[in-house]
């Protein structure tokens, strides 16, 4: 009477399986999402830094000093670049603030020092950094600022 060859479609039990197996799945990606866009944020700020550092070379090598800050290092408002706005860096860098991370450029006698803080510690970041003239960046664990006495990045 009941010919199994000519069953179409699931049965009800397959199905509950496959939705079990579904809703784990999405639970342990949902667990493990917000800490992966944290980790990306943190390699963003690191890169960030770096390319910060490439631009402040850049800037000394075309006007003789380091850039005091972000805005020097950034694109001009019109025109050619110049010593307000090198136009080393983009302009999302250049205001101070990308994905999550707020970034600081400051001038002083012969250097300059770069900070990458979280602007929600714990959410956009875990790590703080810092760098300077001598091209090596420090990583602090902690909402503190990082300072040239952190372990060095590797």
């Amino acid at each position: 009477m009941f010919n199994r060859k000519m069953r179409r479609g699931f049965t009800l039990i397959e199905l509950l399986i496959v939705i079990a197996i579904v809703t784990i799945l999405v639970t342990i990606a949902a667990v493990k999402l917000p800490k992966a866009m944290m980790s990306s944020r943190e390699l963003a700020a690191l890169a960030a830094v770096k390319a910060i550092q490439q631009a402040e070379v850049m800037y000394l090598s075309s006007y003789n000093r380091y850039a005091a800050s972000l805005t020097e290092l950034g694109p001009p408002q019109s025109g050619t670049a110049n010593t307000s706005a090198g136009d080393m860096i983009g302009a999302d860098v250049s205001n101070g603030l990308k994905q999550g991370y707020r970034f600081t450029v400051t001038g002083r006698a012969g250097g300059y020092t770069v900070l990458a803080i979280p602007e929600n510690y714990g959410s956009s970041g875990s790590k703080t950094y810092y760098s300077d003239e001598s091209m090596v960046v420090h990583e602090h664990y902690g909402p503190e600022p990082a300072t040239s006495e952190d372990p060095i990045v590797k």
